[in-house]
Order: structure tokens, then sequence, then C-alpha cells
């Protein structure tokens, strides 16, 4: 068990994570890409250790210890989950493998079996690929309509569009909680609301958002969230969607295999409860069971000191970005996370990630998987800075000193 930590305190809060201790060419790394992807506490390492070193089984058909052990960790870590996005029920989350996998399942399971010629599926303009492309896939195949919703070209969602967009033909709207490349922060209970008004689902894409605050799925009355576990200082290949039991119980399995079903014979098959009805062959457990040791290391931080520092950490970065000469931020929504996206003048994005990696700082740069929205700012592509509770003041002093140093060499 985690110890609970009275006040937050980011020194040793950094030294919980080993990779931010060693030089990368040469300097102290600065990882600066948490929107990728966030770095692993060593209390997840360590239940992945222990998993494989003590526990390891199939779970929920063997007869013997190590399954018993194996199967109640990976049940608790469905109830760690469940209890983090507060679902009324743990069986409501699906285990995935990610964000993508869960909008995925629903896009082909919900819809396969709802969607009709002439529906329509609203998405906005500044979403991740991976909640464009399976809509697109489904809405060809059932012969529906996928639309986008504008943005402003500060990055926030055009509300006023997005409510005259609406009637009785919407069946979906599938929107991110936060945007990955420009850090918006949508306003998704009030797009849950207005489309409820018309009879639509919603689905949110939560995996830039589940980091950064405590996600109550309740409280943003939508249909389905789905986050990776891997952006929750979680390991890889993990994820969860959580969906209302009343829809999941009409879904159809999307996968078919051991698991997922109650009786099977060559007259027909009858399926398995939620949520092993989506779950079939033999899961993702040990990084199930890390993305629980995850939640119970957040658990034990100080959430309204790490709050306060990441707002510390983005303004401080703000600051430097507007006395920056050449600077111009990407996505300047009033509500945002801690991304900073931008470019700067007369200089390729591409060419600044190399000189920051060359210095030990690690960013990310192009489209983001959100080309559309690079398209319609008129954009390549940007540099994306995005920042976690174990940053430092020092480490955006750090990005902007190498900033100048590409500056100078590239001018």
């Amino acid at each position: 068990m985690t110890e609970q930590r009275k006040s937050f305190d980011v020194d040793a809060v950094r030294a919980d994570f080993p990779i931010l201790q060693q030089q990368v060419n040469g300097h102290p790394l600065v990882y600066l890409d948490n929107g990728a992807t966030t770095q692993k506490p060593q209390a997840v390492i360590d239940a992945l250790v222990h998993y494989y070193t003590c526990d390891n089984s199939n779970v929920h058909r063997g007869a013997h210890t190590l399954s018993d052990r194996a199967t109640e960790a990976f049940e608790q870590a469905r109830l760690a989950v469940a209890t983090f996005i507060n679902a009324p029920e743990a069986r409501e989350v699906i285990w995935t493998r990610g964000t993508t996998e869960g909008i995925n399942l629903v896009a082909a399971s919900w819809g396969r079996q709802h969607l009709q010629a002439g529906d329509r599926v609203l998405v906005s303009m500044m979403e991740h690929h991976s909640n464009i492309v399976p809509w697109q896939l489904i809405a060809a195949a059932k012969g529906a309509q996928v639309e986008a919703i504008p943005v402003t070209t500060s990055g926030e969602i055009d509300m006023q569009a997005f409510e005259s967009m609406l009637d009785e033909r919407v069946k979906m709207v599938s929107v991110g909680h936060v945007s990955n490349a420009l850090g918006s922060i949508n306003p998704v209970r009030e797009i849950a609301r207005l489309a409820h008004v018309v009879g639509a689902l919603v689905m949110i894409d939560g995996a830039q958002a589940i980091s950064h605050w405590m996600t109550d799925v309740q409280a943003l009355e939508c249909d389905f969230y789905a986050f990776s576990g891997h952006k929750l200082f979680g390991p890889t290949g993990i994820g969860a969607l959580w969906g209302r039991a009343e829809l999941l119980e009409a879904m159809s399995p999307w996968h078919g295999g051991g698991e997922m079903i109650e009786d099977v014979s060559f007259e027909g098959t009858t399926f398995n409860k939620i949520p092993f009805k989506f779950e079939a062959g033999t899961p993702n457990i040990a990084d199930a069971i890390g993305l629980a040791a995850a939640i119970t290391y957040l658990n034990s931080l100080d959430k309204a000191g790490m709050i306060a520092h990441e707002q510390a950490l983005m303004q401080y970065a703000q600051q430097r970005a507007e006395a920056f000469e050449g600077m111009r931020l990407v996505g300047t929504a009033q509500n945002r996370i801690c991304v900073m996206s931008f470019v700067l003048e007369g200089i390729h994005a591409a060419d600044i990630g190399m000189l920051l990696d060359q210095q030990g700082i690690a960013v990310r740069t192009g489209n983001h998987c959100a080309q559309p929205v690079m398209e319609y700012l008129g954009l390549d592509g940007t540099v994306r800075a995005s920042f976690s509770f174990y940053n430092t003041l020092a480490e955006v002093d750090r990005l902007f000193d190498g900033l100048a140093k590409a500056r100078e060499f590239l001018l």
C-alpha cells in the first residue's frame, strides 16, 4: 500500500520515477512528451515484477492458488478503475488495449446494431484520428455519415454550430475530453446534454484528460468513456472503456473466443454477462494490475497540490512563450491543460525537435494524429511540449534555453 502524502513535493515525486534520473545525449533528461505517453513510477514497475514473479497464471478459469490470486488482483484492478472514474458499477468497465480499441469497440458493436442509412455521427474537427477513422469505417458500411463539428481558430468547439447540427438523424456524438494537439478542454457535459435532447448517445475520448484531474463519468453525463493506461502513468497495452450497463448489455460482442461465452454448441452460442462478453481470450492481466498500481500511486498524492503545480507550470511556460521572439502558440482556448503547441517563425518543427533532443529535451513534433485540424489551421504540424506533475519550472527554462539555441543555429 502506497503511503498517503500530506503535501505535494515535486522533488520527492520525481524520485519515484526512475527514468527521469538519466542523461540523454549528455544532458539531464527533460521529458516533455507526456501527451504521447507518461512515465511510470517505481510502484507500477514493482507491481508488474511481482505479478510475473509470484502470481503469473490465467484468470477466471484455473483451479489452483496462483489462478485465484491472479483473478483477485485482476478484478480488484477493474474495481480500482471504476472507483477512479466514479462508475456506478465495476461491471461497466471493459478492459481494452487503450482508447483506440475502446472507440473501435463502440463503433463496431453499437454502430453495427444501431446505425442505418442516412444517420449521422458528429465528431469535432480537432479529434485524434482514433476518434475519426473508426466512425468512418462503420458509417461507410452502414450508409451513415460522419460530420465534423467546427472549431474556432483559438481551438474551441463552436457550440453554436454544434447545436445547429443536432437533429433526430444524429445518433452518436463522439468528442475528445481534451484535444491532444491543442490542449483545449472541451465542454463535454454541455455537449452531452444537448446531444441527449435529440436522442443521440455521447462517446468521450478521455485519453488526454485522464491524467490531469479526477474523471467522473456520472457528472459528465456521457454514455461511453475510453482512456489508455499508459497516459495515466500505467503500462502500455492496457486501457478501459466505460459504458452504461444497459447499453453494454444490449450490444453484441465484438470479438469471439474463450471467456466471452456462456455456452457453445454447433446449434448456437450464448454469450457471457458484461463485462466478460467483450473480453474474448486471455486478457492483459499484468498490465491491468499495473494500471491499478498507478491509480493507487496517484491516490497517494496531494491532488490539490498536484493540480496547482501543473497550473503553475503552464502559467510560467505561457509567460516565457509570450516573451520569446518568433513563437506563435497554436491553440489558445481559455480552458486548457498543460499542453503548449507552437511554431517558430521560419523553422520547421521537425528541426526544432531534433535540436532539442540533442540537448536532452523530449518533445513531439508533427500533426499529432490530428491532421484535419492542422489543415484547418494551415499548418503542416507543430512542436508540442506537454507537461506533467513531475516536471519543474527549471525544466521550462531548459526548454526555452534549448529553443533559443535552436533558433540561433537554424536562422
